[in-house]
């Protein structure tokens, strides 16, 4: 991949950086397995032995953070430590470890007349990505981009802007040092927020473009993008305790859905509970939680049942806390939970917990988002949990992908036909 000249990356204006990924994609859409495994681990070491230089910037960050207001989840998502570095190494690790996707089959067949037809898996080619105070999804993207054989050109947010600095600086040194060109992955936060506008303007240059961050940034971009978007959806997340849930299998369930990691969008921000168990499943499922230090939101049953409870308004459930605060309602059942789900959910995750199976396998036909779960937690949602490495986001739109993003639905497919000089009659 030496073919484009290195003076080129330097360019100034934002064009010359999407011709200079254009040009990456072709390349890449050829690259071999094996070279593409050694970016991947160069990237990984690259991580490890800059860990200091990265965590230094990403204390700037922080420190910028607080000076500017930033709210306590977004700061635990911008935050990164030795653990969480470690953490992405692995991660990345793992992705170079995974099958390669692109030429896989999805079908076939030989027509009558001998022609061969086969629908094989090919890159989209250039991926743009716009995300917010997530330094994470500048190495879970590029990697996955790169193993799908993608360029990148990244938009990672004001928040971020010295963590990412350095980690697309590593990435690129990583891709020069096993002779990919450093512009498969690039970033335009130079540029601000006119870059974001361009690159969502950019048809022709980019692919696809992936949104990550708040309801209002993902809006935005859905609705002003000239190129084709995934939309990733905010969690306004449920977990509905049946009046059959076992007592302990709720405070569980509940306690790591909001508890675990409260700032992610996989994180529950509504419990919906059965008038027929809730005098039962609340007491000890709002007790885990306080002690905690969750805060409660209840409408006027749970406030009747639970001493220490926030009035709940009707804005609480659609409000995606991304912290330590939960909206709780009493409902008649099965079917009032629902509807309460269909009426504010962000299509994400919802969880149920019971023990009918007749109830569970409703809840699973019925309830329509992207991760629908029974007796689990909804931290689950995570293309980690689910066996991809990283994740691009969770879909939670219907066409082409749905849920936790990996490397096969970063690909497009086309059709390759071989023939012997057939022609049609």
């Amino acid at each position: 991949m030496d073919a484009m000249s290195e003076t080129m990356v330097a360019a100034p204006s934002l064009t010359s950086k999407l011709e200079l990924a254009r040009q990456a994609a072709v390349l890449l859409s050829t690259a071999t397995t094996e070279l593409k495994n050694a970016a991947l681990l160069a990237i990984a070491d690259g991580v490890v032995s800059n860990a200091s230089q990265i965590l230094e910037a990403n204390s700037l960050d922080l420190a910028n953070g607080r000076e500017n207001g930033l709210s306590a989840g977004l700061q635990d998502r911008l935050r990164l430590d030795e653990v969480r570095l470690a953490a992405l190494a692995d991660a990345v690790r793992h992705i170079a470890s995974l099958v390669d996707p692109v030429g896989q089959s999805v079908r076939g067949s030989t027509l009558p007349n001998g022609v061969k037809i086969a629908q094989v898996r090919v890159p989209f080619g250039v991926i743009g990505a716009i995300y917010e105070a997530r330094p994470n999804v500048t190495i879970d993207i590029a990697a996955l981009a790169l193993k799908s054989g993608n360029a990148v050109v990244l938009r990672g947010g004001s928040a971020a802007e010295h963590s990412n600095r350095v980690l697309v600086n590593v990435i690129q040194d990583a891709l020069r040092s096993v002779g990919v060109h450093a512009s498969a992955v690039q970033t335009i936060d130079e540029f601000g927020r006119d870059g974001a506008k361009e690159l969502m303007q950019a048809r022709g240059y980019v692919d696809v473009l992936i949104p990550r961050g708040s309801a209002d940034l993902i809006n935005t971009v859905v609705a002003e993008s000239k190129v084709p978007v995934i939309e990733t959806g905010a969690g306004v997340v449920h977990v509905f305790l049946d009046e059959s849930a076992d007592s302990e299998t709720a405070v569980d369930i509940v306690h790591n859905s909001k508890v675990q990691r409260p700032s992610v969008c996989n994180a529950v921000e509504t419990l919906l509970v059965h008038s027929a168990s809730a005098s039962r499943l609340l007491p000890p499922v709002l007790n885990a939680l306080r002690q905690a230090g969750v805060t409660i939101h209840g409408d006027e049953q749970t406030q009747a049942i639970y001493a220490d409870v926030v009035p709940a308004n009707v804005e609480d459930w659609s409000t995606e806390y991304m912290s330590l605060d939960l909206s709780v309602r009493v409902v008649a059942g099965l079917d009032e939970a629902m509807e309460h789900i269909r009426t504010y959910s962000t299509r994400h995750t919802e969880s149920i917990v019971t023990n009918s199976l007749a109830n569970a396998e409703r809840f699973l036909a019925e309830v329509d988002s992207a991760v629908v779960m029974v007796n689990a937690s909804t931290r689950f949602t995570d293309g980690g949990e689910f066996g991809f490495g990283a994740e691009v986001g969770i879909s939670t739109q219907k066409l082409h992908a749905r849920g936790p993003m990996g490397l096969s639905e970063l690909t497009s497919t086309k059709w390759i036909v071989r023939g012997t000089g057939q022609t049609r009659g």
